[in-house]
């Protein structure tokens, strides 16, 4: 069996803190073989890149998640390039705009989402991208930044409308399908992202967060990535091996660091 490239996990998040060891190993035994841990915030990223560079089989992002964008509103692109430079580094963020909870006043997150957006242009890794309800301002930044110089771009567990998935294609962009795509509601969902090219859909769980049907109401963990490797099987008519080995060659080609 191909093994499985689980793109998003927060490894860090204090709901992995009494058992990660035994967290990781369920996931190697599942078939995952590669994991990027993604940092949210900069005062934590120590913390993910320790995780990284503790396991030869995890790598890791740079960036500020837009709900913490307030906590950040200094950043300049220059700090995450700087630690870009570490070879386990292989992306830039979450970064992105997120209207739903409003943790962050929009403008702070627009400011941070371009310098992440600066970050990524220099550096040549790929732009990690979360929006929530902010679809066309996400797109619109997106449009008028990659006129200015081109940049990766990864729509990560992308739940976004059909406008911003087809500029986002348009882009060159990647999109990453995570538990959502398991859920009996996700018609919508489904039927944005069958819309996407085989070779720009990859992988993710999002853990501890979005476990898919089977495991829906309990924490998720890497090792359920096999669960959405089953479900995108599903809904593009293809075999699991053939799945996995798709998404997992999509995801080496984003993440060009991950051997």
């Amino acid at each position: 069996m191909t093994g499985l490239f689980d793109t998003h996990v927060n490894l860090h998040a204090e709901q992995f803190a009494e058992d990660l060891p035994n967290v990781l190993a369920r996931a190697r035994d599942a078939g995952v073989t590669r994991f990027v841990s993604i940092c949210d915030r900069l005062d934590r990223y120590p913390a993910v890149r320790a995780i990284a560079d503790s396991n030869p089989d995890i790598w890791c992002s740079v960036g500020v998640h837009p709900h913490y964008a307030k906590d950040f509103w200094s950043l300049q692109a220059e700090t995450l390039v700087r630690e870009a430079g570490e070879a386990k580094v292989v992306g830039i963020g979450e970064t992105g705009l997120d209207q739903h909870y409003g943790f962050s006043e929009l403008p702070l997150q627009e400011r941070c989402f371009i310098e992440h957006i600066q970050a990524a242009r220099e550096t040549g890794l790929p732009l990690i991208v979360h929006t929530r309800e902010a679809d066309d301002l996400t797109g619109d930044i997106l449009e008028r930044e990659y006129a200015r110089g081109a940049f990766g771009i990864l729509m990560h567990c992308y739940t976004g409308g059909e406008r911003l998935a087809r500029q986002a294609i348009d882009l060159d962009a990647t999109f990453s399908v995570s538990g959502i795509l398991s859920f009996k509601a996700a018609d919508e969902v489904r039927r944005v992202m069958s819309l996407v090219p085989l070779d720009r859909i990859i992988l993710e769980t999002d853990c501890p967060y979005l476990a898919p049907v089977p495991h829906r109401g309990r924490r998720n963990e890497p090792a359920y990535v096999a669960d959405v490797c089953r479900a995108f099987a599903r809904t593009r008519d293809l075999s699991f091996d053939e799945a996995a080995a798709l998404t997992t060659r999509n995801a080496l080609r984003l993440f060009g660091r991950v051997s």
